[in-house]
């Protein structure tokens, strides 16, 4: 499976509309989870496979790549993961969903 990247075919468009690219980006299994935890700061390998409950590190490689290789996170030099500043401004462009997501739950408590 190769990483979404707008102007290429993705699932879903055969043009691969930057929309499109993204959601299909980000609709793969734990691909937001790891932004959100990466939103806070830099952590590695083993800190992150333990934030994200049951990801396995084969599938937590296959999404950091996938990440890293559309530029929403970078690999420090000693191994730990943070968001890029276009992974950050994806996170900022989620962050209304979190508010919407509380609102749900309430209103359905």
């Amino acid at each position: 499976m190769t990483t979404p990247q707008p102007g290429k075919p993705v699932r879903g468009s055969t043009t691969g509309r930057p929309l499109m690219a993204a959601l299909d980006l980000f609709g793969r299994r734990w691909a937001l989870r790891i932004i959100w935890e990466l939103r806070e700061g830099e952590l590695g390998f083993r800190p992150l496979q333990a934030r994200c409950d049951g990801m396995s590190s084969s599938v937590l490689r296959q999404r950091l790549t996938e990440l890293l290789e559309a530029g929403l996170i970078h690999q420090l030099p000693d191994s730990r993961y943070r968001l890029t500043e276009l992974g950050d401004a994806a996170y900022q462009a989620l962050s209304p969903l979190v508010d919407w997501a509380d609102r749900w739950a309430r209103e359905l408590s």
